[in-house]
């Protein structure tokens, strides 16, 4: 297969191996968890820090966005170190090998809805959730899809609707108010993404 992989459709394939050009990294992996049907195993080389990234845990200094939207879709291990010295001429950054296999059947989640509500808590992951949610985009964001959700289902809106304060009444019952994203895990973002959703608030 000749072209450009981001752009190329994918056929039905059982594994893949590859040493990408790093600065794709990214937006292929999200192309191979969300190709269906299912493929086995991936074995892939990475800059040394996205690999890390890949696979960081809640509480570790690189866990952020892409580690929690890749382990929800996949088990992902790092199985070996490659550095820079191993090619000619040696590249400017070390290198890592990574395993993804893709979580089959995937979990019953709205990969775009549950990336709305990541990427919004994960833009400051050190602040509490209470805070993140004050931003003024995010506010009119989600009373703008609250508002259509209404209006789908035929729900009146009190004329003293506050979508502030309706937000933080769901972060305060959820128990997730003072939480930050950079320690919360999967279970986590899960029940507060029900939380919301529970409350016709929606992030796509």
């Amino acid at each position: 297969m000749v072209g450009d992989v981001l752009k190329t459709d994918l056929p039905f394939f059982d594994a893949c191996v590859a040493n990408l050009p790093y600065q794709i990294s990214s937006p292929f992996v999200f192309k191979l968890l969300l190709h269906r049907p299912f493929f086995r195993c991936a074995i892939l080389m990475f800059q040394r820090e996205f690999a890390l990234r890949l696979v960081a845990k809640p509480g570790d200094k690189l866990y952020c966005r892409l580690s929690i939207n890749t382990q929800l879709l996949a088990r992902v291990d790092h199985l070996m170190k490659v550095g820079k010295n191993n090619f000619r001429p040696p590249p400017k950054v070390e290198s890592s090998v990574v395993r993804i296999e893709p979580k089959n059947p995937p979990p019953p989640i709205n990969f775009q809805e549950w990336d709305g509500l990541v990427r919004i808590t994960f833009v400051r992951k050190n602040k509490t959730l209470s805070a993140a949610f004050k931003s003024n985009a995010v506010q009119q964001l989600l009373e703008k899809n609250y508002r259509i959700h209404c209006s789908i289902h035929n729900i009146i809106i009190p004329e003293d609707f506050s979508i502030a304060d309706k937000i933080q009444q769901i972060l305060t019952s959820t128990g997730f108010s003072d939480k930050r994203a950079r320690s919360m895990d999967i279970d986590d973002f899960i029940r507060l993404l029900h939380g919301f959703n529970a409350e016709g608030i929606h992030f796509a």
